[in-house]
């Protein structure tokens, strides 16, 4: 339920890059009640200098174990800002594809629970079937298949390692809903009777 305290509400949109996720956010904070901050990957590559591109946006595969630590540093840093934007009572909507496709265990995702133990978070898995991930690709970026017809490793690998472990509060696929339905839903969960486990879940995952 959404709740009533001098903290900030907090949602988490998790998914692959072109899931939908950034069109959902733009959707929160146009029609949520309040004011909701947008906080997330595309923002903070944005403040990261270019030689430790591309930042928390690294896509799985262990291409670059030299900017791992960074990457480490900077998720949490950016939970840490998440938590004081909801501290000081402001609503925050957060877009990110946490995976642990590293070249060695990061433990990002679950580093990050511990941050916002005690906040009233939302943890949303944005779900998109892989031909629709690839469609956009090509529509936004003009990239797509590889020259064989085969979908490109790095998206094979943002499919299958986005969603591990699988624990969200909602999940809602672009591919059926607009952002504007898959926003409803998102508010719908708030509201229900319901508390927002996933990330108690993930915290206490060995």
């Amino acid at each position: 339920m959404l709740m009533e305290s001098e903290y900030g509400n907090i949602i988490i949109l998790n998914g692959s890059p072109r899931s939908g996720k950034s069109s959902i956010a733009l959707c929160i904070q146009n029609t949520f009640e309040g004011v909701w901050m947008n906080i997330g990957v595309d923002q903070f590559m944005k403040m990261t200098p270019d030689r430790f591109q591309p930042g928390i946006g690294l896509r799985p595969g262990g291409e670059r174990p030299d900017l791992e630590p960074y990457i480490d540093t900077m998720y949490q840093a950016m939970y840490e800002a998440i938590a004081a934007f909801s501290r000081l009572g402001l609503n925050v909507v957060v877009d990110v594809g946490h995976h642990e496709g590293y070249s060695v265990p990061l433990r990002i995702l679950q580093k990050c629970t511990k941050i916002l133990e005690g906040f009233p978070v939302w943890f949303v898995g944005v779900h998109c079937p892989i031909e629709t991930v690839m469609e956009r690709r090509i529509n936004t970026w003009n990239v797509g298949y590889n020259n064989d017809g085969t979908v490109p490793k790095s998206v094979v690998l943002w499919q299958q390692l986005v969603h591990e472990p699988g624990i969200y509060d909602i999940v809602v696929d672009t591919s059926m809903h607009r952002p504007e339905e898959c926003a409803h839903l998102i508010r719908q969960r708030l509201r229900d009777d319901q508390p927002a486990m996933a990330f108690k879940d993930i915290r206490n995952m060995e």
